[in-house]
């Protein structure tokens, strides 16, 4: 089963500095069917103004990925870690038995991000935090894993039986993935706009995707894909 989530049709948060929509149940949005997807509880998509942010707060027991699409944010932890990301990279913080974080946006221009948390394996353990670089052009037209709970293919390591990928597609080009069952799957277009199997799939669009299912994605024009599979 593929259930689409317009951008539109998420929900919704505004203040002066920042402008979230929410695929999943977060802070004030409560919507019942949609409190998580397997193990993947958040998926956020935030517009962060210039030199703003989220001053430091604590996490625990939370694999948090954030997958920075323009822009740059700048994380700092109680653990002494600190790194600025850019567009088309990533950064993991495993929460564990607890960390305090700030994410800033210490550029002249808007940062536009998403952020996943993934329930871990198991509750606690050691907190950590790491980040990487991953060129657009390592994954045109194929699948690159960016995160992953066996740190496979030189992913960012997280604490679940889980699996953040991305891809870049040009119009006309076909992709394909398929999602084992029993295992849960998200979709986002972070750029442009593809079909899913047959339906039209724009930018900052959702698809939550049930186990079983094979993905035909199409590019309508160039796009940039990122997906989650997970138990």
């Amino acid at each position: 089963m593929i259930d689409i989530r317009p951008f539109d049709k998420l929900g919704q948060f505004r203040n002066d500095w920042l402008n979230a929509h929410y695929h999943f149940s977060f802070s004030q949005y409560y919507d019942p069917a949609r409190v998580q997807h397997g193990a993947l509880r958040v998926w956020n998509d935030d517009e962060i103004q210039p030199r703003t942010g989220f001053p430091p707060h604590g996490h625990d027991s939370m694999e948090i990925i954030t997958y920075v699409r323009k822009g740059a944010i700048t994380h700092k932890d109680s653990l002494g870690n600190t790194g600025r990301t850019e567009a088309g990279d990533v950064q993991v913080m495993s929460a564990g038995s607890g960390i305090q974080h700030s994410e800033w946006n210490a550029e002249d221009v808007t940062t536009e991000l998403f952020q996943l948390w993934i329930l871990p394996r198991i509750r606690g353990g050691k907190p950590g935090w790491g980040a990487r670089k991953f060129p657009k052009g390592d994954r045109s037209g194929a699948w690159a894993v960016l995160a992953s709970g066996t740190g496979e293919a030189g992913s960012l390591a997280i604490n679940q039986d889980a699996k953040v990928l991305g891809a870049t597609i040009k119009a006309g080009e076909t992709l394909s993935y398929t999602l084992a069952e029993g295992r849960y799957g998200y979709l986002v277009v972070a750029d442009g706009e593809v079909t899913l199997n047959g339906t039209a799939l724009r930018t900052r669009d959702g698809a939550a995707i049930s186990g079983g299912e094979t993905l035909t994605l199409k590019g309508v024009n160039s796009a940039e894909l990122v997906l989650v599979d997970t138990i």
